[in-house]
C-alpha cells in the first residue's frame, strides 16, 4: 500500500494484560487510544478523526471491521464488541490506505482478524487478575475437522475501578465456523455477543485530578450512574470464490443488534439499533503491456433497520417530583444508509515502481425525527466522488518510498443531527427538541513516507497534511453531560497535519536471545484556519506529541522482560486554548515466561510505577475563559497485574 499501515501480531499483545483495546492498540504510530476507568469506551482517534467524541459514545471517523466485514454503521461504531482476546492479528490502515475496504473516512480503518481452527489450540484457558479488583477469564477452543474448522472463545471480566463510580463488568462469546466446499470455494460464518456494564463518574477538573484522581462528580455518585450494553449481537458471513489463478470474489454480509441503556442523569435513555451491512469485492491480477496490474472493484453498504431512543424519568425529585419513575420524556428515531462503490488499480510502471489510481462514488443519507413530546424532523442526502492517487517505489528489497493524495468523506452519525434547540419547559426540559442540518466532513490529504529494514532497524515514517472542510466538532457543557450527550456542529475550515513514526531496533543479539527497543511517536497539529471566533487556535482534546518506547529482553529459553514509557504533551481542554491538562510521563514494566514449543505462559505487569496523577482523556468544553472546566478523566494509578495461559 502506498501509505501508512501496520499490523499488530496478537502474540506480542498477549505477553501482558489484555483488558481493553487500549492495551491492544499500544505502540501504533498515529493511533491515540486511551481507556477511561478501565471501561470499553475508548478515546480513539487516527489523524484527528473523531477526536471530539467522548468515551461513552459510538466511535466516529474510523471504519471498524471484523475479518473484513464492517461493524461501523450510520450511527458510528458500537464499542462493546471489541474484545481484544481471540484475535490473530489487527490491521491498522491509516487514512486513505483503507480504500480497498471501503474506508473513506479521514481516520482510515482498523480490521480485527479472528483466530480460526487453523491457528488455535483444541483447548486453552487464560486468567488475569490484579489491582482495582480486576479479574478476567477466557476459555477457548479451535481445531480443523476435515473440510471444516471452528473457533470459539468465551470471556468474562470484572474491575472494581481505580476511580470511584467506575466498576466495569463484561461477558462475551466469539465464534466462527469455516467450510471449504472445494479448493476454490470457501465460506466462514461469524458470531459475536457481548454484554457490558460500566459505571459513569462524570468528568473532573485539572486540579481535582492532580489532587485526588480517585474521586467522581458527586452528582453521578448520587444518581448511581452507569451505562449498560445488555447484549449486543453480531452475525456475519464471508464467502470467497476463486475464479482462477488471477481473480477471486469475496461476498459478505453482517447483521447487528446493539441495545443500550444509559442510566447517567436524571433521565434514562434506552437506545435500540439494528443494522445490516454487505460487501462485494472482486480482485484480479493482470499483465498489461508487459507490466503487472492489480485491480479491485468493491461495493460496501450499511443501513439502519431500526434506530430509536426513548428517554424516561429516573428520579422523583426536583422537576420530576410527583412524576412516576419510568414516565416517557422524549422519543426519537434515526435513519441512515451508506453506499460506496469503489475501484482501484495498482500498476507497476517499471521494476519496483507502482502507481495507484482509485475512485469511489458515495451515496449517503441521514435523518432524525422527534416524535414526542413534540414532532420535528431533519434529513440530509448527498452523492459524492472521492478519488485517490499514489505511488510506491521499492528502491531495494529493504527500502520503500511512498506517497499519495486522497479525498475523504465522513458523514455525521445519525444521532449527531439531534443537536438543535432544547426544550425549555416540561418534563423534557434540557433535551434537544429538533435536529440540525449537519454537512458531511470532507478533506483532501497529502501523504509521503518510507518504510523498510536496514542494519537491525525496522522503521516506518509518514507525514500527512489534510485540508478539512465542515469538520464535525462537539462541545460538552454541564447540561449536555447530565443528559449524556453533546452538541455537534460543522466547523470553519481546519487543518490536520502530523508525523507518524515507528522504529524497532535489535540492540544486541546473541545465540541465547536478543535485546531490542521499539518506539512509536505521533506528532499532531490540528488547528482552525482564521476562524471568526477562535482564529488559528489549535483543536482541543488531543496531545500534539505522544511517544511510547519500550526496551525488551527476549531469551530463547522463554523468559522475557520489558520496561516502557508513555509520554504525552499537554492537552487543551477548551476551544479558546486557555485551559490545559498537564503533560505527563508514566512508566510500566512487564515480565513473563513462555514455555518453548508449548502453549503455556505466565506474566506479571507493573503499570504507572511512579503512581503519576494525570488526565488520560480530555473531552473539551467551549470557552474556559480562565476557569477550570470539568472535562477530564484520570488515568489509572499504580497497579500490579498477573496472568497465565495454558493450552493443549
Amino acid at each position: 500500500m502506498p501509505g501508512g499501515v501496520s499490523v499488530i501480531d496478537a502474540k506480542q499483545v498477549l505477553k501482558g494484560r489484555n483488558f481493553t483495546n487500549a492495551d491492544a492498540l499500544a505502540f501504533q504510530p498515529g493511533v491515540f487510544a486511551q481507556s477511561s476507568g478501565g471501561g470499553d469506551g475508548l478515546r480513539l482517534s487516527i489523524r484527528g478523526s473523531g477526536i471530539q467524541t467522548g468515551t461513552n459514545y459510538f466511535r466516529s471517523g474510523i471504519l471498524m471491521m471484523f475479518d473484513g466485514l464492517p461493524v461501523t454503521t450510520p450511527a458510528g461504531t458500537p464499542y462493546e464488541l471489541f474484545e481484544p482476546l481471540g484475535l490473530r492479528y489487527t490491521e491498522v490502515l491509516r487514512g486513505a490506505n483503507s480504500f480497498d475496504y471501503g474506508g473513506l473516512q479521514l481516520g482510515g480503518a482498523i480490521n480485527y482478524v479472528s483466530q480460526t481452527g487453523y491457528d488455535a489450540s483444541p483447548f486453552e484457558v487464560r486468567a488475569e487478575a490484579g489491582s482495582f479488583g480486576y479479574n478476567k477469564q477466557q476459555v477457548s477452543s479451535g481445531q480443523v475437522l476435515g473440510k471444516s474448522d471452528y473457533y470459539v472463545s468465551i470471556t468474562k471480566s470484572y474491575r472494581g475501578g481505580y476511580q470511584q463510580q467506575t466498576a466495569a463488568s463484561s461477558f462475551g462469546v466469539e465464534a466462527n465456523y469455516g467450510y471449504r466446499f472445494t479448493d476454490n470455494i470457501s465460506t466462514r460464518i461469524y458470531f459475536r455477543y457481548r454484554q457490558t456494564e460500566n459505571g459513569y463518574p462524570g468528568y473532573l477538573t485539572r486540579d481535582q485530578i492532580l489532587s485526588n484522581p480517585k474521586q467522581a462528580q458527586s452528582t453521578y455518585v448520587t444518581l448511581q450512574s452507569k451505562r449498560i450494553q445488555p447484549g449486543t449481537k453480531w452475525y456475519g458471513d464471508m464467502t470467497t470464490i476463486r475464479i482462477d489463478d488471477r481473480s477471486k470474489v469475496e461476498v459478505g454480509f453482517d447483521y447487528q443488534d446493539a441495545p443500550i441503556d444509559i442510566e447517567t442523569g436524571t433521565t434514562s435513555a434506552a437506545w435500540g439499533y439494528k443494522t445490516v451491512a454487505g460487501v462485494l469485492r472482486y480482485k484480479r491480477d493482470d499483465t498489461l503491456w508487459g507490466h503487472a496490474s492489480q485491480t479491485t472493484f468493491g461495493l460496501d453498504t450499511y443501513t439502519d433497520l431500526e434506530a430509536w431512543t426513548t428517554n424516561r424519568t429516573r428520579v422523583g425529585t426536583g422537576s420530576f417530583a410527583g412524576v412516576p419513575t419510568g414516565t416517557i420524556v422524549r422519543h426519537t428515531s434515526y435513519g441512515g444508509t451508506d453506499n460506496y462503490f469503489h475501484i482501484s488499480n495498482n500498476f507497476e510502471a517499471f521494476h519496483g515502481f507502482w502507481i495507484t489510481a482509485a475512485g469511489a462514488l458515495d451515496f449517503i443519507q441521514r435523518s432524525t425525527n422527534v416524535w414526542y413530546p413534540t414532532q420535528s424532523g431533519t434529513g440530509t442526502s448527498s452523492v459524492n466522488f472521492t478519488p485517490r492517487a499514489g505511488f510506491r517505489y521499492v528502491v531495494t528489497p529493504h527500502v520503500t518510498l511512498y506517497g499519495n493524495v486522497s479525498r475523504s468523506i465522513q458523514p455525521p452519525n445519525d444521532w449527531q443531527l439531534l443537536s438543535g434547540n432544547v426544550y425549555t419547559s416540561g418534563l423534557a426540559s434540557g433535551l434537544n427538541s429538533s435536529g440540525v442540518d449537519l454537512k458531511n466532513q470532507t478533506a483532501t490529504t497529502f501523504e509521503v513516507g518510507t518504510r523498510g529494514d536496514l542494519l537491525r532497524n525496522h522503521w516506518s515514517l509518514s507525514y500527512y497534511h489534510s485540508a478539512v472542510h465542515n469538520e464535525l466538532l462537539s462541545v460538552m457543557t454541564p447540561l449536555s453531560q447530565l443528559y449524556g450527550n453533546a452538541t455537534y456542529s460543522n466547523a470553519s475550515p481546519t487543518t490536520h497535519q502530523g508525523v507518524e513514526a515507528s522504529l524497532d531496533t535489535d540492540l544486541v543479539k546473541w545465540t541465547g536471545g536478543a535485546l531490542g527497543l521499539r518506539q512509536a511517536y505521533t506528532y499532531q497539529d490540528f488547528r482552525f484556519n482564521h476562524d471568526a471566533v477562535f482564529g488559528n487556535n489549535k483543536l482541543p482534546g488531543i496531545p500534539a506529541h505522544f511517544y511510547q518506547g519500550e526496551i525488551h529482553l527476549d531469551l530463547k529459553n522463554g523468559f522475557y522482560a520489558a520496561f516502557n514509557a508513555q509520554v504525552s504533551s499537554k492537552v487543551s481542554g477548551a476551544y479558546d486554548n486557555t485551559y490545559y491538562a498537564p503533560s505527563y510521563h508514566i512508566f510500566n514494566a512487564n515480565m513473563g515466561y513462555q514455555w518453548p514449543k508449548k502453549h503455556r505462559q505466565v506474566f506479571i505487569s507493573f503499570n504507572n510505577l511512579a503512581n503519576k496523577h494525570y488526565a488520560s482523556i480530555v473531552v473539551p468544553g467551549y470557552k474556559a475563559a480562565g476557569q477550570q472546566l470539568a472535562v477530564m478523566q484520570p488515568g489509572d494509578g499504580f497497579g500490579v497485574f498477573a496472568g497465565l495461559s495454558i493450552g493443549l
